[in-house]
């Protein structure tokens, strides 16, 4: 079995590396930069069990403020501040809605802090433990602009960073004996972060950036020809090595090609897959919309709390959207042979079961949540329809185009024969 384009790099003890890849392997040793410190942007650092990696100049506060900030824009939450009372408390639950290791919870308080540092969260899972579909593993309780404000971000940064860390436990459980790694490929802006939870997954961390490590790539070995490798030299390498140095194999690594890798020998497997193509854990954070109704009416007698149930339970808004629908259906003329088939227009339906909810339920303090809802409802149900079709895997699930940067080789040899020359 061969791989495409894997490659060869040779370590020293200090993770310095060598990209030597179609010469024969010889000895190196190039010395790592030393990294230390981190803004660490709020975090109680002390407190976390899989701490975030080292950078001089990442801003982890400020990557979250900029998430934060692009969501709101300059008007803020305007559905939260049309639809739902300023003071109310609500209890939300986060939900895995499929197997996987789940990560960005400490990023995710942060978040919250962010937000409004009165919200109360709670965990019954860490960073890095295994969760099943249909486990609620955590909530958060305040107000409830705060955490729908916060909503999106926080699973934003927990989809993609449980995305990221589950399939690193796949991988580093099939390259064994060898480390898996990550690489530079990562979101622009989010390095720390998809490396974070590649820690989490049960990776280990590449090199952080172009400044910590002197690592020889192809551009820059380019004028020295190919150095694609099969697996068997990979093998043939590492036994040439012989223990002396640490190896590292890359190059077109996937969750297929992993396992056969790793069982060459080399001490790390490095692949972009973890980060640049990372498919995001399906995780929700649901309101207890009980909870919230039994909270906010504590104030009115027992009996009370039975009343919008009991009338919600009553057809009339159907009966009414009806009968005003089938009026206007004929005599607007949409259909002057009554025998062809009765068919309700969504937009009449849509206007007049707005209206009926509405007067149903202007009385009630809940109104436009159970209208929203209500009216979610009836789309979910193809009574009426919708315009837009929203798909959250545009975005979050992306699978990176394989695009590279090559240097023109024969280009490269030209001009250094003209520099000899002159």
């Amino acid at each position: 079995m061969t791989f495409d384009n894997p490659k060869l790099e040779v370590l020293d003890e200090n993770m310095g590396s060598l990209g030597a890849l179609a010469q024969p392997v010889t000895k190196a040793l190039i010395a790592k930069m030393s990294v230390t410190g981190m803004r660490n942007a709020g975090l109680s650092i002390e407190s976390i069990s899989i701490k975030p990696p080292s950078h001089l100049t990442y801003d982890l506060k400020g990557v979250i403020k900029l998430a934060l900030a692009e969501d709101a824009g300059d008007r803020g939450d305007v559905t939260c501040m049309a639809t739902i009372p300023s003071d109310m408390e609500v209890e939300a639950h986060f939900l895995a809605k499929e197997d996987g290791v789940v990560a960005g919870i400490v990023l995710a308080e942060s978040v919250f802090s962010e937000v409004d540092p009165t919200l109360k969260v709670e965990w019954s899972r860490k960073d890095g433990d295994f969760v099943h579909k249909g486990l609620q593993f955590g909530k958060v309780h305040g107000r409830a602009h705060s955490i729908v404000v916060a909503e999106r971000v926080v699973l934003n940064f927990m989809q993609r960073m449980s995305g990221i860390a589950t399939l690193t436990k796949e991988m580093a459980d099939a390259a064994r004996p060898a480390y898996i790694l990550e690489t530079r490929k990562t979101a622009p802006g989010l390095r720390l972060v998809d490396k974070w939870a590649v820690l989490i997954g049960g990776g280990r961390n590449h090199r952080m950036g172009l400044f910590d490590m002197v690592m020889i790539k192809d551009n820059h070995i380019s004028i020295a020809g190919d150095g694609d490798v099969d697996v068997s030299m990979l093998k043939e390498a590492v036994d040439l090595i012989n223990g002396r140095f640490e190896t590292e194999a890359s190059g077109n690594v996937t969750l297929e090609t992993v396992h056969k890798i790793g069982q060459t020998g080399v001490t790390y497997i490095s692949s972009g897959a973890l980060t640049h193509s990372v498919k995001a854990l399906d995780i929700s954070l649901k309101i207890d919309t009980e909870l919230a109704l039994e909270r906010d009416l504590y104030f009115y007698p027992a009996w009370s709390y039975a009343i919008p149930s009991t009338i919600l339970k009553v057809p009339l808004s159907l009966l009414e959207a009806l009968i005003w629908t089938s009026l206007t259906y004929y005599v607007i003329g949409y259909s002057p042979e009554p025998g062809s088939g009765f068919v309700i227009p969504k937009g009449m339906v849509h206007y007049l079961s707005n209206w009926s909810f509405g007067k149903l339920l202007r009385k009630t303090k809940f109104k436009p949540l159970v209208a929203c809802s209500l009216y979610a409802n009836l789309v979910e149900l193809g009574i009426l329809g919708f315009p837009i079709e929203l798909c959250g895997a545009l975005t979050h699930s992306v699978k990176a185009l394989d695009i590279s940067l090559k240097i023109d080789t024969e280009l490269a040899l030209e001009v250094g024969r003209r520099t000899k020359r002159a």
